[in-house]
């Protein structure tokens, strides 16, 4: 600060000393002035009316694309959260009905093991009742062919010791039925046939 006084002081100094009637060389002329001033106000004319408004256009083209970039991001993102809870939700509904279906699977394999089983004891009952049934048939057969054996044993026997002919057919048949219907009955007892033997 000492050094520019310092400065003022010889320029004024100088200037005194000049008799000649010059001016100061630090103040302009007034022509000078006037043009300085007419194109500061020019130059702040085209600036305000033409630069500024175009700096201002894309400051806010450029705010407006960040904004929108921003609001863009979020949008996309709240996309992708619906897309995501759509997904879960979709995801826990196929969960879900796999697990029906895995059930109603389930119960559709115990109704088929319940109905072939069912299937199987009619199939053995059916079986064992054939069975049943030709086992009666051969007993049957077996008791019809025991009788005719019977009765001609019997009739060979009777015949020996009664020693007079037995064998006719019908006369035979009477004979044995009659005994084997008296033997069913209770009326004879084994023990008292073999005695009388």
């Amino acid at each position: 600060m000492q050094h520019f006084t310092g400065i003022t002081q010889v320029v004024v100094a100088a200037a005194a000393e000049d008799k000649t009637g010059e001016r100061l060389p630090i103040l302009p002329l007034w022509g000078e002035l006037i043009f300085g001033i007419i194109a500061f106000a020019i130059l702040y004319w085209v600036v305000a009316t033409k630069v500024v408004p175009n700096l201002e256009k894309a400051y806010a083209e450029r705010t407006a694309a960040i904004e929108g970039g921003m609001q863009q991001a979020e949008e996309a993102q709240q996309q992708a959260q619906a897309a995501l809870e759509q997904y879960q939700a979709q995801l826990t509904e196929a969960r879900a009905e796999a697990a029906r279906i895995r059930e109603e699977a389930r119960e559709q394999g115990a109704a088929i093991v319940v109905e072939m089983r069912g299937h199987a004891q009619a199939e053995a009952a059916r079986i064992t009742e054939a069975a049943h049934k030709q086992i009666e048939a051969e007993r049957q057969q077996a008791v019809v062919s025991l009788r005719s054996e019977v009765g001609r044993l019997s009739t060979d026997l009777a015949s020996r010791i009664v020693g007079e002919s037995l064998h006719e057919e019908t006369r035979q048949k009477g004979i044995v039925d009659r005994f084997l219907a008296e033997l069913e009955a209770g009326e004879i007892q084994p023990e008292k046939v073999g005695e009388d033997a």
